[in-house]
């Protein structure tokens, strides 16, 4: 069996890094956990949860997660308008490792 050198590897090219490229990102991880936990969630309630992130922060990490296809964001014409963003079924695949993390937390949170 051949052992790996470091020195012929290249952290890019890993599945590792193509994930990270996704969730990096200060609310990204905090986004995607808000949507697995309450499924359909309008921009002012997800906003309020979170508490600290600004409006502009919010809404283009929201477009940024959007494009990775990631969130679904479904507008509704009407007036005022109504916009929810869900979970896309690539997003809820990630429910696996989100749940992981919860759980790695409750196990691990120091007093």
């Amino acid at each position: 069996m051949d052992e790996r050198c470091i020195s012929q590897e290249c952290l890019e090219t890993t599945g590792f890094s193509y994930t990270l490229s996704l969730i990096n990102g200060k609310y990204k991880m905090t986004i995607l956990y808000t949507l697995m936990e309450f499924g359909i969630v309008r921009f002012n309630e997800m906003k309020k949860y979170i508490g600290e992130i600004s409006f502009k922060t919010l809404s283009s990490t929201l477009k940024e997660l959007e494009a990775d296809q990631l969130v679904n964001r479904k507008e509704y014409p009407q007036i005022p308008p109504k916009v929810e963003y869900s979970l896309t079924e690539r997003g809820k695949s990630l429910i696996p490792i989100l749940d992981a993390m919860c759980e790695w937390g409750d196990k691990n949170r120091l007093p």
